[in-house]
């Protein structure tokens, strides 16, 4: 791909849809023994391509660099887990899946989710980059081929009898820099009347949340559903359904299958969305185009907070260390200055630096010893869940704070 073309169609990118400036990589988090060394910075500036509207990063890191040893354990959010369980139960029973169907899921993670199939018999394979966390899985008793997925490896599966009943990519496909190679071996892989689906951000809900942090290097495109229908049309396969899920703050779930399967007609949900993504303007470029605006004034009130907050001689600190808080920290230029610590569950954060910000990550407790007067949640899209967990702040009249879509005080 050269350095300026559409990851889908080809076509020359022009449009800027936001530019966040210089950002570290969002799940490079930082030892003790780092934090004099040099950091590379690498642009977000996302563009919207003019001839098939898909709104993309260029890609300057490997894949490789990001998910070979990489630090996210889907097993560590209840809510999450539990996301997984409902989808099997769902799936399995609309679809009637059974001991004689093969399910692969890409980016398999933990094995989070295919476990749940596997408790009821039917055959699965993970196919999943990061080693360290396909160890995790294997552990668990699922079968976990560690590899990138494109038309090669969807090529040797095949060969070795994994032809999919049911494909499955969890927050994988906005990861994809070769989306072309990628729906190639998708394509591959799939059984005449199979079926593949695919869960991502919504960029409908983020730009009506205003949830700009969670673009970041890891994640090249950003798809609406009248896009992510082009790229799949491009690949002989369409959209037959989809769901809207309040999952990352908002995804789609959509379903796929081979252009000629006569089995799976099209749903009114599918069409339902895109009308009415297109009344919202989706397929219009100038719709993209307010976006970066709306971002500044975000920007601008989360720093008026913090800087009034320290005025006063306030505390605040933050709870988790999520990549999308990372974007934000970077882009609003927030360091140890404005929040004093952050915290988080997995132990594979604590004792560790927020990338480019250096802000130090502890465990939890943290927060009872040094008894904040705000807590800003960076995952916003659990904020239910941590001021559930966290509630005991207010013992000392601590208050929450969320920055997305604005900034938002909660006693």
């Amino acid at each position: 791909m050269g350095q300026s073309e559409c990851r889908s169609c080809g076509a020359t990118l022009t449009r800027t849809f936001v530019d966040l400036g210089m950002s570290p990589l969002a799940n490079s988090y930082i030892k003790p023994d780092q934090l004099n060394r040099m950091e590379p910075f690498y642009p977000l500036h996302v563009y919207v391509c003019e001839r098939c509207l898909l709104v993309q990063l260029q890609q300057f890191s490997t894949p490789h660099d990001i998910f070979s040893d990489y630090a996210y354990f889907s097993s560590f959010s209840d809510s999450w887990l539990a996301h997984a369980k409902a989808y099997v139960e769902m799936i399995v029973d609309r679809f009637r899946l059974d001991r004689n169907s093969k399910v692969v899921e890409i980016a398999s993670n933990d094995g989070y989710l295919l476990q749940n199939f596997v408790w009821r018999g039917i055959p699965v394979l993970g196919v999943e980059p990061a080693s360290n966390i396909a160890e995790v899985a294997k552990k668990k008793g699922i079968h976990t081929k560690v590899a990138f997925f494109g038309e090669k490896t969807a090529l040797d599966l095949a060969a070795e009898g994994w032809s999919a009943d049911l494909i499955i990519g969890n927050n994988v496909l906005a990861h994809v820099p070769d989306l072309n190679d990628f729906l190639n071996g998708l394509k591959v892989l799939l059984k005449p009347k199979g079926l593949i689906t695919m869960e991502f951000p919504h960029l409908l809900q983020l730009m009506q949340q205003n949830q700009f942090d969670t673009i970041y290097h890891e994640h090249f495109s950003y798809f609406s559903f009248l896009a992510v229908e082009k790229v799949f049309a491009r690949h002989g396969m369409k959209l037959f359904d989809v769901e809207e899920l309040s999952t990352h703050g908002g995804s789609l779930r959509i379903y796929a299958c081979h252009d000629d399967d006569t089995s799976k007609p099209v749903e009114a949900r599918a069409k339902e969305l895109k009308s009415r993504e297109e009344t919202a303007g989706f397929g219009r470029l100038d719709h993209y185009l307010s976006f970066g605006l709306q971002v500044e004034v975000t920007k601008r009130k989360l720093l008026s907070f913090l800087i009034s907050a320290k005025q006063e001689g306030k505390h605040v600190v933050g709870y988790g260390a999520p990549a999308k808080g990372n974007t934000l920290l970077n882009y609003c230029g927030v360091r140890t200055d404005l929040i004093d610590y952050t915290v988080d569950r997995s132990p594979h954060k604590q004792g560790h630096f927020l990338p480019g910000v250096h802000i130090p990550i502890y465990g939890p407790e943290r927060v009872r010893d040094t008894r904040p007067d705000y807590l800003l949640i960076l995952p916003w899209n659990i904020r239910e869940e941590v001021m559930q967990q966290m509630s005991y702040i207010r013992e000392w009249g601590g208050k929450f704070v969320v920055p997305i879509p604005e900034v938002q005080v909660y006693s």
